[in-house]
């Protein structure tokens, strides 16, 4: 072979050190970009094989990679389809752009190193992201070939010559630069390897490890055991998802779980997901034990592409309240080089995103017809998934209707018609509307429900972190119905019905009580009222309105509210008009009437857990002198 230099044809001396300084940050990725092209390039040839384009023996055709402390590289191998010196013209030295104008316009606006790559084809010389030289090696498959070599030392300038190499398939070698010598490290190359390759169809070699096999007998005819090196193979090339449901059991979903999440309690349950029109894709989704940690779970479903790992931040493929799912997306129709401008157009991805939702939907519909016990049981870990999923996606919202259920305080679940039937007798106002009654915290608002339980009420639990907000979607949903906390205003308020209890104070008499409150309470943050309640409810009862409150709580949950976050709290004294204790009060001394008062405005403190620091010890002083 004739030696041959020349310059490639991107028609700029720029390319190089944009590469080098553009994509530093991403630059674990060039180890996945050359390990993608070993990858396809042993695929052609089995598939040339495979129809009988190639007669002689495929041999071995795992990957390899080595790295060469003192020598300073790292060698990618293969045993592919190779390339001749005219192929190494084309694919090489021809970069996937029209011209560096064009390139030098777009480059600005790429925001990561895939898109870059993805864009202007890049791949192969993402290399220089860590070489300051870069050699190729290779021999075609084809009859007759002869062995190239290809070198660039990181500027436009290249060199072809004869190759070295006696066996088909290619050798890319990386000449470390100084600022990338972490990646003559074995652990730092093991964990992107770990990371991107883990699960790709060909075989990948990493160094070697030591087994021991059989070796005969001893004296007493017990079997021996010697220590050999083998291969050390660092990828699963043949992944769960890839398979039949059919050919899998359960445990076989389960292990494959533990080796994705190996410190997860196991999931509660899984979807396979294999479909192939209009678009490909496989995987495996499993449903995480949950309760109410919402935040930390996040970025745990990896996108693959032909078992390339891409990315864990998959928020436009998967819906966004299902990310708190586990598992594996794998799809070919997703390029490997993918960036998120790409993943919001693609017309493929928005279909994957709806068959995902529709998947999931159907799932926990077949879960619910086949066994409801079971379903219930485990609705305190799904039961976020499917609320969520309500509030941002319209059409799984109308199919989860069937199956999303309503937990009230004695742990009863009904679905959402189940429940309006229940409730429907007791909780309908004198506008007739239906007033479902919820409580966040069941066990500090305790008086309240017990207000509620009472007058024969039934009190829902509403206490995961997306409540506040899917409390507002279902009034959205629900004809004539509302939702109010069973703090939100003294019980005779929450449902108001036509025979309202009345009290015997007179205007002066009510002016004076509210008068003697506001003083021994002063706090400008607390209104004061007198009401008529029933004389059984409490003397008095602080409550905060439930729409003042609900703002309030969608923006701490991120609402965009936020002008209701920065408000300071405010809150509702009722005075029960016709607690016999008012008559005591209107009976004391002025000392006697703001001690009083005092004690019965703490006491309703506590009920709402609001009181505390000083004011409690106060308390507690002042009714140990009482008793």
């Amino acid at each position: 072979m004739v030696q041959e230099k020349g310059t490639i044809s991107i028609n700029t001396e720029n390319i190089f050190p944009i590469i080098k300084k553009f994509l530093y940050s991403d630059n674990e990725i060039f180890l996945r970009e050359l390990i993608s092209n070993a990858v396809d390039a042993t695929q052609k040839m089995k598939r040339l094989a495979t129809l009988g384009h190639y007669p002689g023996e495929l041999g071995n055709t795992q990957i390899k990679v080595a790295v060469d402390k003192e020598g300073k590289t790292i060698t990618i191998s293969d045993n592919g389809i190779g390339m001749t010196a005219e192929e190494i013209r084309k694919y090489i030295n021809q970069v996937a752009f029209s011209g560096a104008t064009e390139f030098m316009e777009k480059f600005k606006e790429a925001k990561d190193a895939n898109e870059i790559i993805g864009r202007f084809g890049l791949g192969f010389y993402s290399a220089f992201m860590v070489a300051d030289k870069v050699e190729i090696q290779t021999l075609s498959y084809q009859e007759g070939a002869e062995a190239a070599s290809w070198t660039c030392d990181g500027s436009t300038s290249f060199e072809i010559s004869a190759g070295s190499r006696t066996e088909r398939g290619t050798d890319v070698i990386l000449y470390i630069n100084e600022e990338s010598a972490e990646f003559l490290e074995e652990h730092r190359i093991r964990e992107i390897l770990n990371k991107y390759a883990k699960f790709l169809p060909v075989p990948v070699q990493f160094g070697t490890k030591t087994e021991s096999v059989p070796d005969g007998e001893d004296e007493e005819g017990k079997p021996k055991y010697k220590s050999v090196e083998v291969d050390d193979i660092i990828n699963n090339t043949n992944p769960i998802w890839i398979k039949s449901p059919t050919d899998l059991k359960d445990e076989d979903y389960l292990s494959f779980y533990r080796e994705l999440y190996p410190f997860a309690e196991d999931p509660l349950f899984w979807i396979h997901l294999n479909v192939d029109y209009p678009f490909n894709l496989t995987g495996v989704l499993y449903f995480p034990k949950l309760k109410n940690d919402f935040e930390v779970q996040k970025n745990k479903i990896r996108l693959f592409s032909r078992q390339v790992f891409i990315t864990d931040e998959v928020k436009d493929i998967v819906p966004e309240f299902l990310l708190l799912l586990h598992g594996v997306i794998d799809s070919p129709d997703i390029p490997l080089n993918v960036s998120r401008s790409f993943l919001q157009a693609d017309s493929n991805v928005k279909k994957i995103n709806s068959y995902i939702s529709r998947k999931v939907a159907d799932k926990l519909s077949e879960l619910y017809k086949k066994d409801r016990k079971p379903y219930e049981e485990k609705w305190n870990d799904i039961g976020i998934f499917v609320k969520y999923g309500a509030i941002s996606d319209e059409k799984f919202y109308d199919k989860a209707k069937e199956f999303l259920l309503l937990n009230n305080t004695k742990n009863e679940k009904y679905t959402l018609d189940e429940y309006a039937a229940k409730v429907k007798d007791f909780q309908t106002d004198k506008d007739g509307k239906l007033v479902y009654l919820y409580t966040a915290d069941a066990e500090g608002q305790d008086s309240y429900i017990q207000a509620a339980l009472k007058k024969d009420y039934d009190v829902l639990l509403m206490n995961t972190p997306i409540d506040s907000h899917f409390i507002h979607h279902l009034e959205t949903k629900l004809e004539k119905t509302s939702l109010k906390r069973v703090d939100a205003d003294v019980v005779d308020k929450l449902i108001v019905k036509e025979d309202a209890a009345k009290h015997q104070l007179s205007e002066e008499e009510v002016k004076t009580v509210k008068a003697i409150f506001d003083k021994a309470i002063s706090n400008p943050a607390m209104k004061v009222e007198v009401e008529s309640q029933e004389a059984e409810a409490m003397p008095v009862t602080i409550t905060m309105e439930e729409w003042m409150r609900r703002m309030k709580d969608m923006s701490r949950l991120g609402g965009g509210m936020n002008f209701y976050g920065s408000m300071p709290d405010n809150y509702k004294v009722t005075v029960n008009a016709n607690h016999k204790l008012i008559s005591k009060l209107m009976q004391a001394d002025e000392a006697q009437q703001t001690a009083i008062a005092k004690q019965a405005y703490d006491l309703a403190m506590l009920a709402q857990g609001l009181l505390k620091g000083a004011d409690l010890t106060a308390f507690v002083e002042r009714s140990v002198e009482v008793l």
